[in-house]
C-alpha cells in the first residue's frame, strides 16, 4: 500500500453497545470497499476484526481491533470495538488516537448504557461523530423509535440524513437526503445498490427530512443561518459543505442506516466517512508533556517534522509474540528506525512496521504522520507509551482507566505453573491497563482484578493457551480484630529451665481501645526499673507477633493500645526471647478478657443502573447490608452512591449483571473498618476454626 498524506487518512472507531452489530457492520465496510473477498459473519468466527480465539468462540468482540480499507483515494483506518460492560474500556482507548467515531445503534433496541458511555468517550476526546441504526432488517427494528431515542438520550443534534426503504424484513434500502435519491440494494450481500427515483409513499416524509436536515446545518453557521433566512433554503453545494463543516466542528451528527449482514448502506456509510468527517491534517499541531514534568509541549505535526508516535494497544500473539499499535503524530515511523521510549529512558529498535487488517499484516517501509501502524518485538514499550526520536523529548498522555472494582484470588495449578504465572502475568499487564495484580499482605493470596469477571476469564485462557493452567476462586475477606473495653493489669510470667540456661520474664499490661478501631500504640510505663531497659522493646515485639495472627479468628488486630505497668527481671535468665514470649501471653489473656470483635472491610460504591432497574437494584443492595447514601439522575441512569461490606459485594459483578441485563457497572473502594453483626461472627470465628484445623490434619 502506498503511503497516505493526512489529508486522505480518515482514523474512525467504530463504537456503541455490544450486539449492535459493530463487527458486522465493519465486516461489511471492508467487503463493500473491496479490502477483502468476502463478506465476513460473526457467527461463522471468519470476520475480520474478531479474530481472537476467545473472541470466536464467545461470538463478540472482547478487544478492540484494527483494519483498514482504501474508498474514493482515502484510506480509512477503522478500529472495532468491543460493546459490553466487561470490555468497554478498549472504547475509550480507542477513541484516544481517532478524530472521530461512528456509533451504531440497534434499531431494535435504541440507545443502551453502553451507547450513552461510548457517547461520553467521544465528548471526553473530542471527536467528531456519525451514527449508524443498524440491523434495520431485523424484527420490531424501528427507525423512528430509534431517532427518538438518539435525540432523547445522546442529543438533539443527531439529526437523519437518510430515511429508511421499508422496515424489518422489508428493509431494502435508504432514501438520501442530501441527494434526494433512494438507493435500493438486493438481497444479495453484494453491497451494490439501484439509484431510483424517491418512491411515492415517502416523498413527503423525505421533504420534511431534508427539511429539518437543511434547518441544522443551518443553525451550525452564521453564514448559512443568513441564507437560509433570506431564500429559505441552501443550495445543493452549501448544504453538503454545510453538512461537513458542521459534522467536523461536532455540532450535528448525522444519521446512517445499515443491515450489516446484508449489506445494506454500507458505500453510502463509506462515502460519509470520507465526505464529512476530519482528517489527522485537521489538527496541525498536538499537545505532550515534558517527560521532566515542566509543563506541555506542542508538536507540529508535519511528515517532515521529528518523529513521534503513541501506543494504543498491545496483543499477545502466541507465533508473533508482543505486537504493538501505535498512531503516529508526527514524522514518519521508519521499520529500519531506532526510536526513544521517552517515559522509560530507552531505545527500541524497529524490526519492520506493517498495517494491521486484524491478525493480517502488511509490512511498510514507513507509518506516517497521521496513520496508524503496528510494530512486534518490543522491547520495554506497553500500552501508554510514547516513542520518538531522541531529538524530540515529549510524553503523550495515556489513558487513565479506574481502579478494578472486584479482585479474585488466583491459584496456579500446578508447580511448574507457578514457576511460569509472574512472566506470562507479567506480559498480560503490559497488554492490557485494565488488569492489575497483587499479593495481600494479610492473606498471602495473589489476586488479578479486571473491568469484570468475564474480563479476568478471558486473560485466563490466555493464560492457558500460552501453557499457564490457573485457577480462580473468591478472594479471603480481610477481617481485622479489636477490642472494644480496656483491661488493666493483665500479668503474665514465663520460666523455662531446661538444664541449661532458663529463661525467665514476668510482665504486667493494660490495655484500651483506640477510638476508630485503627492502628497500634505501646506505652512505656515502667518505673523504678523493675524491668531493664534493654528488655522492654521485647515485650512490644512480642505482642506485635500475636497482633498478626490474632486471638478471636486468626486475624490481624487492631485499633489497641498497650501499656507495659509491671514486671520483672532475673539477673540471669531474663533475655529478649523469654520478653517476647511473656509479651505475647500476656497480650492474649488481655483481648480474651476485652470483649474482642471482628471488624470487615466496608466499602464506598457506585452505581450505573438504567433507571427501570432501580427498584430491583436497591432491593438486593438492602439484602446485601447495604446503607443508600444518595441517588443522582444522569440522562436516563441513575447513579446509587452507598456504602456495603466486601463480604457482601464478593458476588455482585453477576448479581448486577443479571438485574440490569448487562446494562449496569459500578466502581468502589474502602471506606473504612466497621463491628461484624454478632450472629455473623460467630460463622466466621467457626469457619475460621474449622479452616484451621483442616490445615493442620493436612500438615
Amino acid at each position: 500500500m502506498k503511503v497516505y498524506e493526512a489529508h486522505d487518512i480518515r482514523n474512525v472507531a467504530v463504537v456503541g453497545h455490544g450486539g449492535a452489530g459493530k463487527t458486522s457492520l465493519t465486516s461489511a465496510l471492508l467487503f463493500a470497499a473491496g479490502a477483502v473477498t468476502r463478506l465476513g459473519k460473526v457467527d461463522d468466527g471468519n470476520t475480520v476484526t474478531d479474530h481472537d480465539e476467545e473472541a470466536i468462540a464467545r461470538k463478540k468482540s472482547i478487544a478492540a481491533s484494527a483494519c483498514y480499507m482504501e474508498w474514493n483515494k482515502t484510506k480509512i483506518n477503522a478500529i472495532d470495538t468491543p460493546g459490553y460492560g466487561d470490555f468497554i474500556h478498549e472504547a475509550r482507548a480507542s477513541m484516544r488516537v481517532v478524530e472521530s467515531a461512528i456509533v451504531v445503534v440497534d434499531a431494535v433496541h435504541g440507545v443502551e448504557v453502553n451507547t450513552e458511555r461510548a457517547w461520553g468517550y467521544a465528548d471526553e476526546f473530542g471527536v467528531a461523530r456519525i451514527i449508524v441504526i443498524n440491523r434495520m432488517d431485523k424484527e420490531r427494528a424501528s427507525f423512528a423509535r430509534s431517532v427518538e431515542s438518539l435525540q432523547e438520550h445522546l442529543s438533539r443534534a443527531c439529526m437523519p440524513a437518510q430515511i429508511p426503504i421499508g422496515e424489518e424484513k422489508e428493509f431494502k434500502g435508504v432514501v438520501d437526503l442530501v441527494r434526494m435519491k433512494a438507493l435500493v440494494f438486493p438481497h444479495d450481500e453484494s453491497g451494490k445498490f439501484e439509484e431510483q427515483e424517491i418512491p411515492g409513499n415517502l416523498s413527503e416524509a423525505a421533504t420534511s427530512a431534508r427539511e429539518k436536515l437543511m434547518e441544522s446545518i443551518a443553525e451550525c453557521d452564521d453564514e448559512l443561518m443568513e441564507i437560509y433566512f433570506d431564500k429559505g433554503s441552501l443550495s445543493e453545494e452549501e448544504f453538503v459543505t454545510g453538512l461537513g463543516k458542521a459534522v467536523r466542528s461536532g455540532k450535528l451528527y448525522p444519521i446512517y442506516l445499515a443491515a450489516g449482514p446484508l449489506n445494506i448502506g454500507t458505500t453510502a456509510l463509506l462515502d460519509a466517512i470520507v465526505n464529512l468527517l476530519p482528517s489527522p491534517a485537521s489538527r496541525p499541531e498536538v499537545t505532550g508533556a515534558n517527560p521532566s514534568g515542566d509543563g506541555e509541549i506542542t508538536v507540529k505535526s508535519g511528515v517532515d517534522e521529528p518523529a513521534s508516535a503513541f501506543v494504543f494497544k498491545t496483543i499477545i500473539d502466541p507465533f508473533a509474540g508482543k505486537i504493538s499499535f501505535f498512531r503516529v503524530y508526527s514524522g514518519k515511523i521508519s521499520g529500519d528506525g531506532s526510536y526513544q521510549n521517552v517515559a522509560k529512558g530507552e531505545t527500541e529498535r524497529m524490526g519492520g512496521v506493517s498495517l494491521a487488517q486484524g491478525k493480517s499484516i502488511e509490512a511498510v517501509t514507513a507509518v506516517a504522520s497521521g496513520d496508524i501502524g503496528a510494530v512486534s518485538k518490543l522491547k520495554v514499550t506497553a500500552t501508554g507509551d510514547t516513542l520518538a526520536d531522541k531529538s524530540l523529548q515529549v510524553v503523550y498522555q495515556p489513558v487513565r482507566f479506574p481502579d478494578p472494582a472486584i479482585a479474585w484470588a488466583i491459584e496456579p495449578k500446578t508447580r511448574a505453573d507457578e514457576e511460569k504465572i509472574s512472566a506470562t502475568l507479567h506480559k498480560l499487564l503490559d497488554a492490557d491497563p485494565m488488569l492489575r495484580t497483587s499479593r495481600d499482605p494479610q492473606t498471602h493470596e495473589m489476586l488479578i482484578s479486571g473491568a469484570g469477571q468475564e474480563h479476568v476469564e478471558v486473560m485466563l485462557s490466555k493464560m492457558r493457551r500460552q501453557g499457564v493452567e490457573a485457577t480462580l476462586k473468591l478472594p479471603k475477606i480481610p477481617y481485622r480484630e479489636t477490642i472494644t473495653k480496656p483491661v488493666k493489669y493483665v500479668e503474665y510470667t514465663h520460666k523455662k529451665q531446661t538444664g541449661g540456661a532458663g529463661q525467665y520474664a514476668r510482665v504486667a499490661i493494660d490495655i484500651e481501645p483506640i477510638p476508630g478501631g485503627d492502628g497500634y500504640e505501646f506505652v512505656d510505663k515502667i518505673v523504678g526499673g523493675v524491668i531493664d531497659q534493654q528488655f522492654r522493646p521485647s515485650v512490644d515485639k512480642g505482642v506485635r507477633s500475636k497482633m498478626t495472627e490474632g486471638v478471636v479468628a486468626g486475624y490481624p488486630v487492631s485499633g489497641v493500645r498497650v501499656s507495659l505497668v509491671d514486671g520483672k527481671t532475673h539477673p540471669v535468665d531474663s533475655k529478649d526471647i523469654a520478653f517476647q514470649v511473656a509479651g505475647r501471653e500476656a497480650f492474649k489473656k488481655a483481648v480474651m478478657d476485652a470483649r474482642p470483635v471482628l471488624l470487615e472491610p466496608i466499602m464506598n460504591v457506585t452505581i450505573v443502573i438504567p433507571e427501570e432497574c432501580m427498584g430491583d437494584v436497591v432491593g438486593d443492595l438492602n439484602s446485601r447490608r447495604g446503607r443508600v447514601a444518595g441517588m443522582d439522575p444522569k440522562g436516563h441512569s441513575q447513579i446509587i452512591k452507598c456504602t456495603a461490606p466486601l463480604a457482601e459485594m464478593l458476588t455482585y459483578p453477576a448479581t448486577l449483571n443479571s438485574l440490569t441485563s448487562g446494562r449496569g457497572s459500578f466502581t468502589m473502594e474502602l471506606a473504612s473498618y466497621e463491628q461484624v453483626p454478632p450472629h455473623l461472627q460467630d460463622k466466621i470465628v467457626a469457619d475460621a476454626k474449622a479452616a484451621e484445623g483442616a490445615g493442620k490434619e493436612a500438615g
